[in-house]
């Protein structure tokens, strides 16, 4: 299909607007949309990618679950809402797509309950742990105009460049 420029930089006008949930769902432009965003996360090494990162602010993600293993799996995600999350709380390294070259670590919950529609208009339901947890919550931060350097910085924390 076709790679999507991906936004960048901390201050960028999209990736700090809060995006407009999609209330109308034509399949063939939200299919086709989700295909470019697979391929432009894919092409990035992501592992995640919000729709405003792709220069639109609709509450679309898609989502890289269990990367790297037997049960690798793309999630795509129409108003994506985080329900429930745990109390337990894991502090992790975190980069982003729009960020590139910054890392820092970030606490987030280790299990949270997500609903979602799919491109067809069926609700969803996922309970994630760990990893694909995180993502999620990554992923809805973008959608609610934040990047994960706020984070950081309500946590106290100072953000670091990666070294090649």
């Amino acid at each position: 299909m076709a790679l999507i420029p991906i936004e960048k930089g901390s201050d960028n006008k999209i990736l700090r607007t809060v995006s407009d949930p999609v209330k109308k769902i034509n399949k063939k432009k939200l299919s086709k949309f989700f295909v470019d965003m697979e391929e432009t996360m894919h092409d990035a090494n992501g592992i995640g990618l919000a729709a405003p990162q792709v220069g639109v602010n609709d509450r679309v993600v898609v989502c890289f679950f269990n990367n790297g293993t037997d049960h690798e799996l793309i999630v795509d995600m129409v108003n994506p809402e985080i329900v429930e999350m745990g109390e337990e709380m894991e502090v992790a390294e975190e980069g982003c797509l729009s960020l590139p070259g910054k890392f820092d670590k970030v606490a987030r919950a280790t299990e949270l309950t997500v609903k979602f529609l799919d491109v067809k208009g069926n609700e969803h339901v996922l309970k994630l742990k760990g990893l694909n947890a995180r993502i999620v919550q990554h992923e809805v931060d973008h959608l609610d105009g934040m990047l994960y350097i706020d984070r950081v910085k309500e946590q106290g924390g100072g953000q670091k460049v990666a070294k090649n």
